[in-house]
């Protein structure tokens, strides 16, 4: 245990996060995402939504500033009528950490493009999340 970290966060996520450079990316899976097919390192927090690991990571996880929108979420596949709710919780939950990054809203990504995006990634945590449509990527910034 640490002070000022969120016991969600595994000692193998921090050693990730912290290895992790400016420009890296994060990408945090609902239980559906082929986090294992895909990551070039995973991490498994099993049993934990996605909103709960964005409250942990966030305050110690630097979003980068110099790209407009340095969270990135999975668009509805056109046809479906999913309406993901968990977004707004992302929404303020990033608002509340980290305000400034956040004013430019989300990037949306078309699914099979987030899939090559995630593939790219230094790391996918993949989840026990539910929700449909959960799936976000982190862009990592400079400590400041």
């Amino acid at each position: 245990m640490l002070n000022g970290i969120s016991p969600i966060l595994s000692p193998e996520l921090l050693k990730i996060i912290a290895e992790m450079g400016h420009g890296d990316e994060l990408v945090i899976g609902d239980g559906n995402f082929p986090a294992a097919s895909m990551a070039q390192r995973l991490v498994r927090a099993d049993g934990h939504g996605v909103a709960p690991l964005l409250e942990g990571l966030l305050p110690v996880f630097p979003l980068d500033r110099f790209v407009d929108q340095p969270l990135a979420l999975m668009q509805v596949v056109p046809g479906d009528d999913t309406k993901p709710a968990v977004w707004d919780e992302y929404r303020a939950i990033a608002e509340r950490f980290q305000p400034q990054r956040i004013a430019a809203g989300f990037d949306m990504v078309e699914r099979f493009a987030f899939y090559e995006r995630a593939k790219r990634a230094y790391a996918i945590l993949a989840t026990g999340e539910t929700a449909l449509y959960a799936n976000i990527i982190l862009k990592k910034g400079v400590v400041e």
